[in-house]
C-alpha cells in the first residue's frame, strides 16, 4: 500500500487526466448496452434447449411463437390485421382464429405468430408488428419477445425512476456526513465514473456474449452504493488525518489505512458474487459478470481517483460548508457503546430472538422462475397474455417434447414396434394428457397396420408426409400434453424422471423440462456456493484482523441476518403486506441476495473492526478499543448503510417485480446488519470474548497474553 500511496501522491494530475478520458470513451460505449440486453437470464445450455434446437431446426417447429390477442373485436377487423402483419413478411406462419375454433370465441380470439429464424433480431419484430397493429383497441402483441421488450423498457425507466428517488436522498445524507457541498459531491463523481466505465466494459462484452436485462439494474445498484461506502470511509478517515498533517501526507496514510480496508472489503463482495459462477444459469452469471467489474472498477476509483481528487482539492474540499461535523468521532456515539458493553448478555440474547421471529416465515417461502408476472398489470402484454390464458384456459396444461433416437431409425417394422411400445408407456403414465405419434395423428392403431398401408400405393401418398414429419433419420419428435401446469412439482418431476428413463434414449425439453432444469442447477449447485462465499471470507478476515473467533462471528451474524431478511421478504411479497398482491418470491432473489449481501456487509464488518483493530494494537485494551472502534466509525457506517438502503431501496417503487424484490431484499439487509448486528451485536460479543477476540492459534496475532 505504501507504494501505491507514493504513486497516487506523486501522479495524481496524471491519474485524473487518466480517468476522466477513460470516463468520456466508456460513456459513450455505455450509451449502447441497453440495446445489447436481452432476455430475463434464465438460459442455460442443457437438455432442454437441444431438444428446442432440434425440433426446429430438424422437424420445422417454429422457434418462436408469439400472440395477438383480439378482445371483442370483430371478423373483419382480425382479417385486416393479419393480413398487415403477414404484408411484413416477418413470419413463417400465422395461425388465424378465424381458421381455427379453439382459438376463437366471441369475445376474445387469439392469433399465432410463428418464427423460424432463431438469429432474427426479435425486439425489432416487436417493434415492427406493434407499429404495423397501431393503436387499435382491444388489439395486443404477446408472447415471450413481447415480454422481453416490455421488461427492457420497464428496467430502463426504473433505473431512473430509481436514481430520482435514491440520489437526492443520498446527497443529502452525505451533507450531513460530510457538512460540506464539494466534499458531499466526491462519493458521486466516483460513483458515476464507475457505473459508466463498467457499462462500457459490458458494452464491449455485450457484443460477445448475452447479457440478461437485469444487469441494467443491478450494476449501477451496485456500484453507486460500493463506490459511496468506500468514499464515505477514505473521506472520513482522510479528513481525521488532515487535522494532523498536510494534504499529501493524510492521502499517504489514508490509503494505506482505509485502502486497506477497501481492499479488504472489495475481495469479500468479490468473492461473494464470483461464486455464482458455479450456476450455470445465464442470469447469476451475468450479475457476476457485471458485479465484479463494477466492484473492481469502484475499489480501482476509490484508491486512485478518489485520492487524487482530495489532494488536488485540498483545503478547497471544506468550501461550501452547511453543517458543522466533529472529525474525531461522536461523543453520543462514544456513550452509546459504552452503553452496549454494560449490558452485553442482554442485548445478545434480545437481538437474536427479535431475528429469530423474523426468521420465521422463511419456513414457507415459495420459489418461482419469474416469467409474465414480472412485468405490472398495468403493461398490455401481460393483461391481453393473462386474458388469453384465462379464456382459453393454456396454463391448465404444459407442453413437453421429446426426442428420442434409434440406431437404424424408426422407420422399419422393429422401429414402428419401438415406437408404438414407447407411444403406449407414455398413455399410461397418469400424468400425460395427449401424445401425438404418426400413429395418432393418423389414426392407424399399429405397426402392423402401418406396415400394411404403407403397401397401398394410395395410403403410402398419405402417409409419408405424417413420417416424414415425426421421424428424421434416427430421431424421432413426440410432442406431450401433461395435464399440470409447467411450474408445478409433479411436472417437473416428470421431465425429470423420462429423462432417466433408461427403457427408451430419450431427450426432454418444453416447459416443465426448463423449469426442472434451472431449479436442479441451483439446488444441486447452492451448496457449493455457500462453502465458496464462507471459507473464502473465513480466511480473508482471519488474514486481515489475525483471528480465529472475528471472522467466525462475522459469518454467524450475517447468515443469521440474512435468514432474518428472507424471513422479511415472505411477509411482505408472499403474505402480500404493504399494498402488495400476494405472490411469490423469484427464485433467484435468495441466491442473489445472500451473494451480495454476505459480501457488503463485510464492508460494515472490515470498517468497523479494522478500527477496533488499530485501537487494540495501541493499548491491548479490548473494551477501550470496542468503544473507540464504534464511536468513531458508527457515523460512517450509519451513513453509508443509510446511503446503501436508499439506492436499493428505492427500487421497490419500481414495476419489474425481481428487481423490486432484489431492492428491498438488500435493503433490509443492509438496515438490519447496520443497525441490529453492526450497532448492537458486534460490540456485545466483542466484550463478552475480550482478549479472545484477537486470539489467532498459528502465526502472529494481535492477542497479547499478558496483558
Amino acid at each position: 500500500m505504501r507504494t501505491l500511496a507514493r504513486f497516487v501522491t506523486n501522479y495524481y494530475k496524471s491519474i485524473i487526466f487518466a480517468w476522466a478520458a477513460l470516463f468520456i470513451v466508456m460513456a459513450i460505449l455505455a450509451i449502447r448496452l441497453p440495446g445489447q440486453l436481452e432476455g430475463d437470464g434464465f438460459r442455460m445450455d442443457a437438455e432442454h434447449e437441444k431438444v428446442m434446437k432440434i425440433a426446429s431446426e430438424t422437424f420445422d417447429l417454429p422457434a418462436e411463437t408469439m400472440f395477438i390477442v383480439f378482445d371483442n373485436v370483430k371478423d373483419d377487423k382480425i382479417s385486416t390485421t393479419l393480413d398487415k402483419v403477414e404484408k411484413l413478411n416477418l413470419t413463417s406462419e400465422i395461425v388465424s382464429p378465424l381458421d381455427n375454433t379453439e382459438q376463437y370465441t366471441e369475445e376474445v380470439s387469439y392469433a399465432m405468430l410463428h418464427f423460424d429464424n432463431v438469429e432474427r433480431d426479435m425486439s425489432a419484430v416487436v417493434t415492427d408488428i406493434r407499429e404495423k397493429i397501431g393503436d387499435e383497441n382491444g388489439i395486443v402483441l404477446t408472447g415471450q419477445s413481447a415480454f422481453t421488450k416490455d421488461i427492457n423498457a420497464a428496467s430502463q425507466r426504473d433505473l431512473m425512476k430509481a436514481e430520482a428517488i435514491g440520489l437526492p436522498i443520498a446527497i443529502i445524507v452525505l451533507l450531513f456526513a460530510f457538512g460540506t457541498i464539494m466534499a458531499s459531491m466526491v462519493p458521486l463523481i466516483v460513483g458515476v465514473t464507475t457505473i459508466a466505465t463498467t457499462f462500457g466494459i459490458l458494452s464491449l462484452i455485450g457484443g460477445q456474449m448475452d447479457l440478461a436485462i437485469f444487469v441494467l439494474n443491478i450494476v449501477p445498484m451496485l456500484g453507486l452504493a460500493l463506490s459511496i461506502d468506500f468514499s464515505l470511509l477514505f473521506i472520513s478517515r482522510y479528513r481525521e488525518e488532515r487535522l494532523k498533517s498536510d494534504v499529501l501526507e493524510a492521502a499517504a496514510t489514508t490509503i494505506q489505512t482505509a485502502g486497506r480496508s477497501v481492499i479488504f472489503s472489495a475481495f469479500c463482495v468479490f468473492i461473494g458474487l464470483g461464486a455464482m459462477f458455479l450456476i450455470q444459469v445465464e442470469i447469476f452469471q451475468n450479475i457476476a459478470l457485471g458485479g465484479m467489474i463494477v466492484v473492481a472498477m469502484a475499489v480501482l476509483s476509490s484508491v486512485t481517483l478518489l485520492p487524487a481528487i482530495l489532494i488536488a482539492l485540498g483545503d478547497r474540499l471544506n468550501k461550501g460548508r452547511i453543517i458543522k461535523v466533529k472529525e474525531t468521532g461522536s461523543d453520543k456515539w462514544r456513550k452509546f457503546a459504552n452503553a452496549v458493553i454494560k449490558r452485553p448478555i442482554l442485548i445478545t440474547i434480545g437481538a437474536f430472538i427479535l431475528l429469530g421471529i423474523a426468521v420465521i416465515p422463511v419456513k414457507n417461502m415459495d420459489l418461482t422462475i419469474p416469467q409474465i408476472d414480472s412485468l405490472p398489470l398495468s403493461y398490455d402484454s401481460r393483461a391481453s397474455y393473462e386474458l388469453m390464458d384465462d379464456t382459453f384456459g393454456l396454463g391448465d396444461q404444459s407442453s413437453v417434447y421429446i426426442v428420442a433416437n434409434r440406431p437404424g431409425g424408426w422407420s422399419d417394422g422393429d422401429g414402428l414396434r419401438d415406437l408404438q411400445a414407447l407411444q403406449e408407456d407414455l398413455v399410461a403414465d397418469s400424468l400425460v394428457d395427449d401424445v401425438t405419434t404418426i400413429f395418432t395423428a393418423s389414426g392407424v392403431s399399429s405397426a402392423e397396420e402401418w406396415e400394411q398401408a404403407m403397401q397401398v400405393p394410395d395410403m403410402q401418398a398419405q402417409l409419408e408426409p405424417l413420417l416424414d414429419a415425426f421421424v428424421k433419420d434416427n430421431q424421432l419428435l413426440i410432442p406431450v400434453t401433461l395435464n399440470a401446469k409447467g411450474s408445478t412439482d409433479e411436472a417437473q418431476q416428470w421431465s425429470r424422471d423420462w429423462s432417466a428413463n433408461a427403457d427408451w434414449n430419450l431427450l426432454v425439453g418444453g416447459e416443465p423440462k426448463f423449469n426442472q432444469e434451472i431449479f436442479d442447477e441451483i439446488f444441486d449447485n447452492i451448496v457449493y456456493v455457500l462453502l465458496v462465499i464462507l471459507i473464502s471470507t473465513f480466511i480473508i478476515l482471519m488474514i486481515a484482523f489475525r483471528s480465529i473467533l472475528i471472522p467466525f462471528k462475522a459469518i454467524v451474524m450475517n447468515i443469521v441476518g440474512l435468514s432474518a431478511t428472507f424471513g422479511i421478504l415472505v411477509y411482505i411479497f408472499q403474505y402480500g403486506h404493504f399494498g402488495l398482491h400476494p405472490g411469490t418470491i423469484a427464485l433467484i432473489i435468495p441466491v442473489i441476495v445472500f451473494s451480495l449481501v454476505f459480501g457488503l456487509s463485510m464492508d460494515y464488518e472490515v470498517f468497523l473492526i479494522s478500527r477496533m483493530q488499530e485501537e487494540y494494537a495501541k493499548t491491548f485494551d479490548n473494551d477501550y478499543a470496542t468503544v473507540e472502534g464504534l464511536a468513531t466509525t458508527s457515523k460512517i457506517i450509519t451513513s453509508a448503510a443509510l446511503i446503501m438502503i436508499v439506492l436499493t431501496g428505492a427500487f421497490a417503487f419500481t414495476d419489474v417485480m425481481p428487481v423490486k424484490q432484489i431492492g428491498v431484499g438488500i435493503a433490509i439487509a443492509v438496515a438490519i446488519d447496520a443497525t441490529i448486528i453492526r450497532l448492537l451485536l458486534v460490540p456485545s460479543l466483542m466484550k463478552l470474548f475480550g482478549k479472545w477476540n484477537w486470539w489467532l492459534p498459528f502465526g502472529k496475532g494481535t492477542y497479547k497474553a499478558d496483558k
